[in-house]
């Protein structure tokens, strides 16, 4: 089969096309003809360097539509034939609240989605959405699940919040703010960008700031008229520091990710004078990615930024390396 290859870390370019040997199932496990698999940054992360426990060479990609070819026994079998999504997440572990010490996710160690093939637990495929395009499919499993927890499972929003999603733009931010908006929440966004923030409005957000000006919290707060009941972060550094101040007392901030680093300067003053309750929140459970697929069905659909073919994943990388993706790039086999 035809694979995408890192065998080196560092640019786009070393990305590579190579023949790679067919995956082959053994009990419980299906293999999916790939259709179409998304970026994620953590792809990237890892293209970079910038990820823990590297192994190379490696096949990365989490999220993938496709259709199962071959099984690994009996029970698996039923799944031949069948159009499916695949949970990225393998071995979350017994206790729900957090994952094991074997958790990790398709795409390194375990091969990925960047090929035509891919080798998953059965437990990890779900019937393909019926309402969403092959590449829609695609773009959905890790961000939205990511997004579903941070929201649902941890911050427990409801209808009549008021929701700060920062860094839009990207999937899980995205994947947020549809979510957000189909449960009722009236939804601010931030950005470097805006543009961004104005396709933002269009997918349902109320409005945005940019985070260029250092006083962007105050000028949100301006805006939205009161304090915010949420807010769902993935950026880490200052912008952290800036929702522990700007969130109502009482309020909840989720945090899944730290893509501007550690918060340079922590008041922990503001978390317990506040009582905020802070949510680490990363990837979900089966539970978690089971109800996400739920709700989608009800006829939301993830946003895409553009569709390439799987020869063309180094520009795609390229693509968020730059952050002009609005969205999830998918690579079509």
């Amino acid at each position: 089969m035809r694979a995408v290859v890192l065998r080196e870390l560092g640019d786009p370019a070393n990305l590579r096309v190579e023949d790679w040997p067919m995956p082959v199932p053994g009990p419980g496990e299906v293999v999916v003809r790939v259709q179409a698999a998304a970026i994620n940054h953590r792809d990237v992360w890892i293209r970079r360097g910038q990820y823990a426990g590297i192994r190379l060479p490696a096949i990365l990609g989490s999220d993938a539509t496709g259709e199962v070819t071959a099984a690994g026994d009996g029970e698996a079998s039923s799944w031949l034939g069948r159009e499916v999504v695949i949970d990225p997440s393998l071995n979350w572990g017994p206790d729900l609240r957090a994952q094991g010490g074997n958790f990790h996710l398709l795409g390194m160690p375990t091969e990925g989605t960047y090929a035509e093939f891919v080798k998953v637990p059965v437990t990890n495929v779900y019937a393909k959405p019926s309402h969403l395009t092959i590449e829609e499919a695609a773009a959905l499993p890790l961000a939205s699940v990511t997004a579903y927890r941070a929201l649902i499972t941890r911050a427990a929003v409801q209808a009549g919040d008021v929701v700060v999603i920062t860094g839009i733009g990207g999937g899980v931010a995205l994947a947020a703010l549809t979510i957000a908006v189909s449960l009722g929440a009236r939804v601010y966004v931030t950005s470097g960008s805006d543009k961004k923030i104005a396709m933002a409005k269009q997918f349902g957000a109320t409005d945005g700031v940019t985070y260029h000006a250092s006083d962007w919290s105050r000028t949100l707060l301006q805006m939205i008229g009161r304090r915010p009941d949420v807010i769902v972060d993935g950026a880490g550094g200052d912008t952290f520091a800036h929702a522990l101040d700007l969130v109502k007392p009482g309020g909840r901030v989720v945090t899944y990710g730290a893509t501007c680093g550690s918060v340079p300067t922590l008041e922990v003053r503001r978390i317990f004078w506040k009582q905020i309750d802070i949510h680490g929140s990363t990837m979900g459970t089966a539970e978690d990615f089971t109800r996400m697929l739920d709700l989608y069905g009800k006829g939301l659909r993830p946003i895409v930024d553009s569709v390439l073919p799987l020869e063309e994943v180094a520009r795609a990388h390229a693509r968020v390396d730059n952050g002009e993706q609005f969205g999830k790039i998918v690579l079509r086999m």
